[in-house]
């Protein structure tokens, strides 16, 4: 009889040790699958989103039409013998003044020439 119990208590501890390996196997493989399962899903998410254009910009052609003006034509031109040759010459004095190819004392030298003082 001793042989008998002792038989059953090594299957026993045989049967208890299997069991509690293998219900650890599976929990550690849940746990991985959860994992990959979870990837998987958000991966298929963002591929349908991309695939069915969420987060771009609406179509151009759904926005709303701004409206098409022409420009304005340009201001008329004075008449050129309506210009004061006296003007246009100071006029010219100032861009260049203003442009920076003449100097303060240039400027005032040229101004007192054409306005004859």
């Amino acid at each position: 009889m001793p042989g008998l119990v002792r038989g059953i208590a090594r299957t026993a501890v045989i049967a208890g040790t299997a069991t509690a390996v293998s219900g650890r196997v599976a929990r550690r493989q849940a746990g991985r699958y959860t994992e990959q399962d979870a990837q998987l899903a958000a991966d298929r998410s963002a591929a349908y989103q991309r695939d069915m254009g969420y987060n771009q910009a609406p179509p151009q052609q759904y926005a709303p039409q701004q409206p098409q003006y022409a420009p304005a034509p340009p201001a008329p031109a004075a008449p050129a013998a309506a210009v004061d040759p006296m003007f246009a010459e100071l006029q010219q004095l100032a861009d260049l003044h203003t442009s920076g190819v003449l100097t303060d004392d240039e400027f005032s030298a040229a101004k007192a020439k054409v306005l004859g003082t």
